[in-house]
């Protein structure tokens, strides 16, 4: 499976945009959204290193949220499927 994450737009240079997602920051290329209006402060999908689609900032939070929700259920399922080595 591949995701696309969504990132804020920190700066942008030479076609390369500086983001950030929950801390973690990459720079990214933005060629493929050329006809695009892409500014600093806009929300876009990151697919491996490259920008394919301005989103909104709501979309963006939902995508964080859906993210982490995944993570921790996937937490606790791998937490149920540990053996108790308690007595």
């Amino acid at each position: 499976m591949c995701l696309a994450i969504p990132m804020k737009i920190i700066n942008i240079a030479n076609g390369v945009a500086k983001c950030e997602a929950t801390g973690v920051f990459r720079d990214v290329n933005l060629h493929l959204l050329e006809k695009d209006e892409i500014n600093v402060g806009d929300f876009i999908l990151v697919h491996l290193g490259y920008a394919i689609q301005k989103v909104n900032e709501p979309d963006a939070r939902t995508c964080w949220d859906t993210y982490n929700a995944m993570q921790v259920a996937g937490d606790l399922a791998n937490d149920s499927r540990k053996p108790n080595n308690g007595g």
